[in-house]
């Protein structure tokens, strides 16, 4: 993706902040004023932040609509309908900084045991999502810079699906996605 595409991704995920903040609404996506690249379905987050705390983080593991329209209505979600946070005010729009990740689709991991998959991932560069029945929770490669270590990653994110940190069963399934990050 070039800059000017980056740039249009980031515009659109500021303005459907601030359409949310003047109608209650995320901003409609116009495609007809999108080059193509930004109109194929593809899965993003959009995670915001205020004074370096995170503030709002949403999106979608699965490429269900329009890149653009994904970018408009997360960016909305992450500012207005993250349940971690109250919503958020005019006030503090001028303090956000806002981050974009464009995922890649998910590929399942195969593994024997806990130590097999700890030994395959690639802290920094893996996203992953761990699922056990309906209990299911993921972590961006960006969460590698708060959780370094490999086992550490996966305890917390574990705990993030809802299961204990030391949990481990053979029915536990894992996929790894990667990002690319921009703002």
């Amino acid at each position: 993706m070039n800059q000017q595409q980056k740039q249009i991704l980031l515009d659109l995920a500021k303005n459907s902040i601030l359409h949310g903040l003047q109608s209650g609404k995320p901003l409609t996506v116009d495609p007809s004023a999108l080059p193509s690249e930004l109109l194929e379905p593809r899965a993003t987050f959009v995670t915001l932040h205020k004074d370096h705390e995170l503030r709002g983080c949403i999106g979608t593991l699965k490429a269900v609509r329009p890149l653009a329209e994904d970018i408009a209505e997360n960016a909305f979600a992450a500012a207005f309908r993250d349940y971690r946070f109250p919503p958020l005010t005019a006030d503090e729009f001028e303090q956000l900084e806002i981050h974009l990740s464009i995922l890649t689709p998910p590929a399942p991991i195969a593994f024997s045991s806990e130590e097999d998959l700890l030994r395959q991932l690639r802290p920094g560069v893996d996203g992953l999502i761990i699922e056990e029945g309906p209990r299911r929770g993921t972590f961006l490669p960006s969460v590698w810079e708060l959780l370094p270590d490999a086992r550490q990653f996966l305890r917390h994110l574990k705990q993030k699906a809802g299961l204990p940190a030391d949990y481990w069963s053979d029915t536990v399934r894992v996929y790894r996605y990667q990002a690319e990050g921009i703002g």
